[in-house]
């Protein structure tokens, strides 16, 4: 007899069962590691960027410090971190997907970064970490791709000291009038034509897109995160709220 008591999640638009979102993620990441960087410039016009750069200086960390990198594929926050706590500090860089941790520790050795990242194989709802183990930990445009967001967060909240915080860097709800007609209308016309030219993959930009849709907005992550376990939340809307900083604290 067939199992159908399966839970439903969303893959895109799609609905499939939560045993099967992760590898389908994985194909997904699999297919655009080797294009990845050029792709968020070409996307964002640069602006992931300065993102990155906002949720670098939000994270409190000093040197010495530990710091974790979820969901870190190409390394662009490890990069920014490893130079924030200095040699004596520790960064791990972790990725579900060995093509994107590939992708990052040849970046990390192309830019002289070796002495103090190490890198993980590592999912997030189940980070194999010792409890308070770091200063701060960070997700960037990788919580949405998560198959139960709640164990992610519950995950990152446990691994960080008291005093710590966890950063999450995401897609998130326009909050300019007018701006979400035009953002729809980007996102779904033009990114997945980009992907065809530049990576030869539109499928996988297709989804992209529509994981962006489905990913809670700013309140609902908020909640999500004060249900996990931290002690409170703030966030930034960035770009008109097309992308948020949470800030979770842990006291």
């Amino acid at each position: 007899m067939s199992n159908n008591t399966s839970k439903q999640t969303h893959f895109g638009f799609n609905d499939v069962n939560e045993s099967d979102k992760a590898g389908l993620v994985a194909e997904v990441f699999s297919s655009v590691a080797s294009s990845y960087d050029i792709m968020n410039d070409l996307m964002s016009f640069g602006a992931h960027r300065l993102w990155k750069r906002f949720t670098i200086s939000r994270s409190g960390l000093r040197r010495g410090g530990a710091v974790l990198d979820v969901a870190g594929g190409s390394g662009d926050l490890a990069r920014g971190f490893a130079k924030q706590v200095g040699e004596s500090g520790r960064v791990v860089l972790t990725d579900i997907n060995q093509d994107m941790l590939d992708q990052g520790r040849a970046n990390m050795i192309d830019e002289g970064l070796i002495k103090n990242i190490e890198y993980a194989l590592a999912d997030a709802e189940q980070l194999q970490f010792d409890d308070e183990e770091f200063d701060c930990a960070c997700i960037s445009f990788g919580l949405r791709n998560v198959t139960r967001k709640e164990n992610a967060l519950k995950s990152m909240c446990r691994v960080i000291k008291p005093g710590g915080r966890v950063l999450i860097l995401e897609f998130s709800s326009p909050i300019i009038p007018g701006l979400d007609k035009a953002y729809d209308f980007y996102s779904f016309n033009v990114i997945p034509k980009i992907g065809k030219i530049v990576a030869s993959d539109e499928d996988s930009y297709q989804y992209l897109v529509e994981s962006i849709r489905k990913h809670p907005d700013q309140e609902s992550l908020k909640k999500m995160m004060l249900d996990a376990g931290f002690d409170e939340v703030k966030y930034h809307n960035l770009s008109g709220g097309i992308v948020a900083l949470h800030i979770g604290y842990k006291y």
